[in-house]
């Protein structure tokens, strides 16, 4: 009985990771599975070295869709995921998270009467200027079944009339791959990392009491618009000169940093895209994450960092209400009240959300397994 796992950028990878090791290790069911990469994005860091640090082997098919405007590369992964579904059919189809590659698969699935299986189904942030939500909303239109990661995407699906048997509430599979390379990372030798002397330098400092900060930032809205991305580092900047930070910087971003000019001054370290081991060595003890990152508001939540989230609305937003996250906004006195409150001791505390217990994945090839009727 075939799945097919599409993943088509790196964060999808971290999503599909546990469901492969999960059906890995399946002994009461015949389940099989084939890692399906559009090539929605191409990542140099995604190499041998990746794969193995996340535990699964390297993808079955590589499509090759590349770049281009939202409707070419949805076109592309279309006529693709068409063509191998028709010459291999597989059992059903699931799919993860919010890109491009999750609308494409679920919608030729669909059309060619293979069950769709959404992960992170039902996350909504009401912001129809963010292509992730079309991909969102359009995904759960037509899936079969939906498997859930917080109460708030719960009540999205039930007031979108969805069945009640389809639903399942089975926690985060991006938790459980946190977790699990968390375990991991405690066992390694992390000298290598290229941020591993930023890291050591700033724990060894006094006058910061050892701490720093770690930003990320990518959002259109945020570093696309000049006027914007020019108020918020200068609450970075502000903010740098109470807490050094160190700033893995998105091609995207860093392109704009030069073309507007920005200053960020000398108290933040740039750095460039990071190995997700190197990245997560890197944040897992920082201070406070400031960040745009729907992903990251997770997965501090996961280990209880403090995180600032720069953004107006968030999909996420159990990590608010239950977890270590905060959403700020953008407007830099806010971004800045926030970070302060965290350098006083004064931040949220927050705790780990109901079955974000590193389980989320065997719940998942469980349900599968029961509704393919897999013995």
């Amino acid at each position: 009985m075939l799945i097919y796992l599409v993943a088509g950028a790196r964060p999808n990878f971290m999503k599909i990771a546990p469901i492969v090791r999960a059906l890995q290790a399946q002994t009461s069911s015949t389940l099989s599975y084939k890692i399906i990469h559009t090539g929605q994005h191409y990542d140099r860091e995604m190499n041998d070295v990746f794969f193995e640090e996340l535990g699964i082997p390297q993808p079955d098919v590589f499509m090759a869709a590349g770049g281009g405007s939202h409707a070419q590369q949805t076109a592309k992964i279309m006529v693709g995921f068409e063509e191998l579904c028709v010459n291999q059919r597989p059992a059903a189809v699931l799919v993860v998270g919010d890109v491009n590659s999750t609308l494409a698969c679920s919608i030729v699935a669909k059309k060619l009467n293979i069950p769709v299986a959404h992960v992170e189904a039902g996350l909504r942030s009401g912001d129809m200027t963010m292509p992730e939500e079309i991909n969102r909303l359009v995904t759960d239109s037509i899936s079969d079944w939906f498997f859930v990661t917080e109460p708030a995407a719960l009540e999205h699906l039930r007031r979108e009339g969805k069945p009640e048997s389809a639903v399942h509430y089975v926690g985060h599979v991006m938790v459980d791959n946190v977790l699990y390379q968390a375990d991991k990372l405690a066992r390694s030798d992390t000298s290598a990392f290229d941020t591993s002397a930023y890291k050591q330098t700033q724990q060894a400092r006094k006058d910061t009491g050892g701490r720093y900060g770690v930003v990320t930032l990518h959002r259109p809205s945020n570093v696309d618009d000049a006027e914007a991305f020019t108020r918020i580092a200068g609450a970075l900047k502000e903010i740098s000169n109470e807490l050094p930070l160190i700033f893995p910087v998105h091609p995207r971003t860093r392109a704009n940093i030069d073309k507007f000019g920005i200053d960020l001054g000398p108290n933040i370290t740039l750095a460039g895209p990071q190995a997700y081991m190197a990245f997560l060595n890197l944040w897992k003890d920082a201070a406070v994450v400031l960040t745009d990152s729907g992903g990251l508001q997770e997965e501090t939540t996961a280990l209880g960092v403090p995180c600032v989230t720069i953004r107006e609305n968030t999909e996420r937003p159990v990590t608010v209400d239950e977890g270590s996250n905060v959403l700020a906004g953008t407007d830099p006195a806010a971004i800045m009240l926030e970070a302060r409150k965290v350098l006083r001791g004064e931040g949220k505390q927050g705790r780990r959300p109901h079955l974000w217990d590193g389980k989320a994945a065997e719940r998942i090839v469980e349900i599968l397994a029961k509704e393919l009727n897999v013995e």
